[in-house]
């Protein structure tokens, strides 16, 4: 019994479940959903919500026999109804008659050991349109991002054990960052794909904000993979690799980021000068990472209302950018150390952040012969990288 209250309170601290309960009623127009823990000998629901008084709360318990999971559980595969009485498979099953509902989708959650944890499932009173690819891939994404989380959660707490108990704790902090943002990276693909999965969809005006919430959540998850990743190979692998080629859209690709942080920042203005004069030998995807840890760096750290500038110069065999924001000038003790890792300066409630990005920005400038330097002043802050165009770089850090 006590694994099983682990895994409700598990559930219970995963944020996105609540949205992800929500997004499944509103997608499908059904009133019941729930994540459930399924064992060999019970149902426990980890997770509800209930908008047609269904009576299961969060720790609430259904005898097993008496539910479709069982037989989900059994077999591994998910099961689809979208009509009980038209259906001849479930028509006259005992589960339906008991819970007086027509229509009914459950998925199985797999641990990453490949161990059943249970279902995320939905039920409803009314037929439903559920037997469709988009329904089904949709949960299936879901359940795999469940799944992900309580493995994150069970790699956070098995570390934060081994922390306690090792004095190396710096060394132990390292590792676990690298293999945390290498778990990373499929989920959140799965993450923006649920997003965009959802966007294509019929939405109502709430559903849809909520949809955008979890692409935008999704862009900035992938901006802190990236830069923790960076870290981890710079600290722990053979370092940053850098693809120089001197054909390059730069301004197409960095013009593609700005306009990337602009649905992000929907309500800050982000003014762009570009005077490309000559051909600029980099890596542009790198160039790109860089702009965009600067350019986010000056929305978060800047006042509302006023505007970001990125003016980006290549000529007199030089490749400039900088940007510039209005705001309050660094301190020299904060600036000295803006270009360590896991340095930040004074930080306000909605900034967030691992004080990678401008680590990770004056590395990926090292790496291209090039420096990043910062010029705070009493109402303006601006970064600045510079490169000689015609020079070697160096083609890892």
């Amino acid at each position: 019994m006590d694994n099983i209250l682990a895994d409700i309170d598990a559930i219970g601290r995963i944020d996105a479940v609540p949205s992800i309960l929500e997004v499944v009623c509103r997608t499908t127009g059904m009133g019941f959903s729930a994540v459930a823990r399924v064992t060999d000998d019970k149902w426990i629901a980890c997770a509800v919500r209930d908008e047609i008084n269904f009576g299961l709360k969060p720790g609430g318990e259904l005898q097993l026999e008496t539910t479709i999971c069982n037989e989900i559980r059994q077999s591994g595969n998910e099961v689809v109804i979208d009509h009980v009485a038209e259906d001849p498979n479930f028509a006259a099953h005992h589960t339906p008659a008991m819970y007086g509902f027509q229509s009914y989708i459950s998925m199985p959650i797999f641990r990453k050991s490949g161990e059943f944890f249970g279902t995320l499932c939905a039920i409803d009173p009314k037929p439903a349109r559920l037997n469709n690819p988009e329904t089904i891939k949709m949960f299936k994404l879901m359940a795999d991002l469940i799944a992900f989380h309580l493995n994150v959660l069970d790699q956070l707490d098995h570390s934060a054990s081994k922390l306690l108990e090792e004095q190396q704790t710096a060394e132990l902090r390292e590792q676990f960052i690298a293999i945390l943002g290498h778990d990373l990276r499929n989920p959140v693909g799965a993450v923006l794909n649920v997003a965009q999965l959802l966007l294509r969809m019929p939405l109502d005006d709430r559903t849809k904000r909520l949809a955008n919430i979890l692409q935008d959540a999704s862009y900035r998850m992938k901006a802190l993979i990236d830069n923790i990743l960076d870290f981890a190979r710079g600290r722990l692998g053979d370092g940053i690799k850098l693809q120089l080629s001197d054909s390059e859209p730069v301004e197409q690709i960095l013009g593609q980021v700005v306009d990337e942080l602009r649905l992000i920042w929907p309500d800050r203005q982000i003014e762009t000068n570009f005077n490309l004069d000559a051909n600029v030998r980099c890596d542009a995807k790198r160039i790109a990472q860089m702009a965009s840890n600067l350019v986010g760096n000056a929305l978060s750290y800047s006042e509302d209302g006023s505007a970001v500038v990125m003016n980006v110069d290549s000529c007199n065999n030089e490749f400039k950018i900088s940007v510039s924001n209005a705001g309050k000038q660094i301190p020299e003790n904060i600036k000295s150390k803006l270009f360590q890792p896991f340095s930040r300066g004074e930080v306000a409630p909605n900034q967030q952040g691992l004080g990678l990005g401008l680590y990770i920005s004056s590395e990926i400038a090292k790496a291209h012969g090039g420096k990043l330097q910062v010029n705070s002043e009493e109402h303006l802050t601006t970064f600045t990288f510079a490169m000689t165009v015609n020079k070697e770089v160096s083609k890892a850090i």
